[in-house]
């Protein structure tokens, strides 16, 4: 696992904290999401199909810092939109930083050269940049080219300087173990802490909607990706039976009050991943009005082919939780790769054929 001793013990600490005083429903990780203006437009991203005016919106040092004493969770993570293209950014990490959390600053890190002097180097700060594999896939998913390369320099020069870094790998169809197995090993090679690895959410107002891999296909691709690492050591930041549910073996629902999310229309309902359910004026509002159970992978066609780590890593924690022997014996073997899956959800809706994909095109002109 590519997390450090200090911060396992206090998110461990944390969540023992929890279950001691009996909380069902406790966040684990804020998604705090201060702007969605990017300077990149990804074939799979469904957080920039908005009017200018929302575009332009900023949360303030002072919104951001409220959501992060507010929600109380151990870890802060910041995606966007690109979070370096906020102006007051670096006074919301030292903020973040100075109340003890740790906290993931989400990039693209095309602007982390001329900016990472803002920065200051902390056991409490992790710049996650995105990269979804080698030159020519990233390149695509992100519909420009030369994005790699500039990434990866930002990658050594922020190592360079002292900082923990993290890379942000989302899968996408068209996909296979093998080439995900090199990106891994070459990733490795950069002198990364970890890698956070997911498959793609189908975001309704992505710009493509054929680029998702979803259901079985999702179980068998990771089956094929951790029997090839079996002996590779990849420090994956994640937990265990995170990592064996995205393999088929374990038969989760997802937990979204563990990844809430602050953005500029409030506290988003139910979590990061659906745009389109409601906000909450403050995180008690959410956590007592969102009707949880309208959610989930067997109750709503929104949430069907979802296995996104913001989901269902904090599902996996808490059984680990309540399990500790089959998280263990989990970490020690890694998923299983062969046999049967755990049985699928029975869905209480009709759910709609999914498209085909027939690649990811290089669109250089959508990201002007």
């Amino acid at each position: 696992m590519g997390v450090p001793l200090r911060q396992q013990l206090a998110v461990g600490s944390y969540l023992i904290k929890q279950k001691l005083k009996g909380v069902k429903k406790y966040p684990l990780v804020l998604m705090l999401e201060p702007l969605f203006r990017c300077n990149l437009a990804c074939a799979g991203c469904g957080k920039i199909d908005y009017p200018d005016d929302i575009l332009d919106k900023r949360l303030s040092v002072k919104e951001c810092l409220d959501a992060v004493d507010e929600c109380g969770a151990p870890m802060v993570s910041i995606p966007g939109g690109e979070p370096l293209l906020h102006k007051e950014m670096p006074e919301i990490v030292a903020g973040i930083i100075a109340r003890k959390k740790f906290v993931y600053l989400c990039t693209n890190a095309l602007l982390l050269k001329k900016r990472i002097g803002d920065y200051t180097p902390s056991p409490y700060l992790t710049f996650s940049i995105h990269l979804d594999g080698m030159q020519e896939r990233h390149d695509a998913s992100v519909c420009q080219e030369g994005v790699f390369d500039r990434a990866v320099e930002a990658i050594k020069l922020a190592i360079s300087k002292g900082f923990r870094v993290n890379i942000n790998c989302t899968l996408f169809q068209g996909e296979n173990a093998e080439e995900v197995a090199e990106f891994l090993d070459y990733a490795m090679t950069l002198g990364i802490e970890g890698v956070t690895i997911a498959p793609g959410f189908s975001y309704e107002h992505a710009p493509q909607q054929d680029v998702f891999i979803k259901g079985k296909d999702v179980k068998e691709l990771f089956r094929g990706i951790f029997a090839l690492g079996k002996k590779r050591n990849w420090r994956l930041n994640h937990s265990s039976l995170y990592l064996d549910f995205l393999a088929g073996n374990q038969a989760y629902e997802c937990t979204p009050w563990g990844n809430p999310t602050r953005n500029v229309f409030g506290w988003q309902k139910p979590c990061y991943l659906l745009a389109d359910e409601g906000n909450a004026a403050s995180f008690n509002d959410l956590m007592q009005d969102t009707p949880w159970d309208k959610y989930g992978n067997a109750n709503n066609p929104k949430c069907a082919s979802c296995m996104a780590h913001c989901g269902y890593e904090a599902t996996a924690v808490t059984d680990m939780l309540q399990n500790p022997l089959k998280g263990l014996l989990v970490s020690l073997r890694g998923p299983k790769t062969t046999g049967d899956m755990a049985p699928e959800p029975t869905p209480t809706y009709i759910a709609e054929p999914s498209s085909t994909f027939k690649g990811i095109p290089v669109n250089t002109e959508a990201a002007r």
